[in-house]
């Protein structure tokens, strides 16, 4: 054998083992997850990113591992949707009420005084009606993992009290980007503004906005109260956050892989919850000793403020179309009843 073959012999032979090590350098390089989120890294959304981030390099073995991204870094919810829908971004969690422009399905959560409690939120979300309404998103490139709690939302202002259903008149109020939203606080009698959520602090500021509605939790976090100082507890919604991924990625993924997103999107599911109603009770609190003027609305005015949106009531159902509406409603019965969940 001349020198030049030995020397191709014994280059091919190391090429030949060095293949199998650089498919297992390939194969051991972690998968990483953008998770993007709205709020900041010590709110109730960063501890769940956590958790879930927590979750998924364990059950994978650190084969996949998530890079958290909070406080709107990323982008507002809806920059980050399209980011996800067009698989620049893997994962997000944001509000259920900006998906509602490409699945009018979404809308079923943002009835006004839909849920009474936490309780009836849980057993709708997690089950056939929740995942229905969830299942309409991958039609639009997103997959729905699992629904997290934003909470009840209420009322702050920098103008007054509100006490009565009049109060509210001529107030800019800052609303989220969603029809229903808009609809019901203008039947309300505010100004109503769509605003994304990430400019919200420098727009009410600045006075741009007036009020704004969120949860307890939510304003605590984003520190309104620095720009708020009424704050009245409505409870008129209940807010759900949703955790999406990618379909163009999801679709790349092993079934095993897909089940450890899942896994951990549950597990921090439960956390959040948890988390979030822990939070609430002591929010209140908090607000008080920051100075905000604290009111709750009275039954009375509740049903004045329910009464007033008899209209958007059936613009939603008419939305979301009436056989999920009825179907909503008469699962809302039985959990009241008793017949079904507690």
């Amino acid at each position: 054998m001349t020198p030049f073959r030995r020397t191709f012999v014994a280059a091919t032979a190391a090429l030949a083992m060095l293949a199998p090590l650089a498919a297992m350098a390939q194969d051991i390089k972690p998968r990483l997850i953008r998770f993007g989120y709205g709020l900041n890294e010590q709110s109730n959304q960063g501890r769940a990113v956590k958790v879930f981030a927590e979750a998924v390099e364990k059950a994978s073995a650190g084969k996949m591992k998530t890079r958290a991204i909070g406080a709107a870094a990323l982008g507002s919810d809806l920059q980050m949707q399209q980011a996800l829908s067009g698989g620049a971004q893997e994962m997000m969690v944001g509000s259920t009420a900006t998906l509602v422009g490409i699945t009018k399905e979404m809308a079923l959560w943002d009835t006004p005084f839909l849920f009474n409690n936490a309780s009836e939120a849980d057993v709708v979300l997690d089950g056939p009606i929740g995942d229905k309404v969830m299942a309409k998103l991958q039609e639009k490139g997103l997959v729905g993992l699992v629904y997290w709690e934003n909470g009840f939302r209420n009322l702050t202002n920098s103008k007054r009290p509100i006490n009565k259903l009049e109060d509210l008149n001529g107030i800019k109020l800052r609303v989220m980007q969603n029809n229903v939203f808009l609809e019901s606080f203008k039947s309300l009698g505010t100004n109503a503004v769509p605003l994304a959520f990430s400019e919200l602090f420098t727009a009410l500021e600045t006075g741009t906005v007036e009020g704004q509605e969120n949860p307890f939790n939510t304003i605590l976090s984003s520190k309104f109260y620095e720009v708020q100082k009424y704050l009245t507890i409505t409870n008129h919604v209940y807010s759900p956050w949703i955790v999406l991924v990618s379909k163009k990625w999801w679709d790349q993924l092993s079934k095993a892989e897909q089940k450890i997103l899942l896994d951990a999107a549950k597990a921090s599911r439960d956390f959040e919850r948890k988390d979030t109603r822990t939070e609430a009770a002591s929010a209140v609190a908090a607000l008080k000793d920051k100075g905000m003027q604290v009111n709750e609305l009275s039954p009375t005015e509740t049903a004045r403020m329910r009464n007033s949106l008899t209209q958007v009531y059936a613009s939603i159902g008419t939305s979301v179309g009436m056989d999920l509406w009825n179907e909503t409603q008469a699962e809302l019965e039985k959990i009241r009843s008793g017949k079904k969940g507690k």
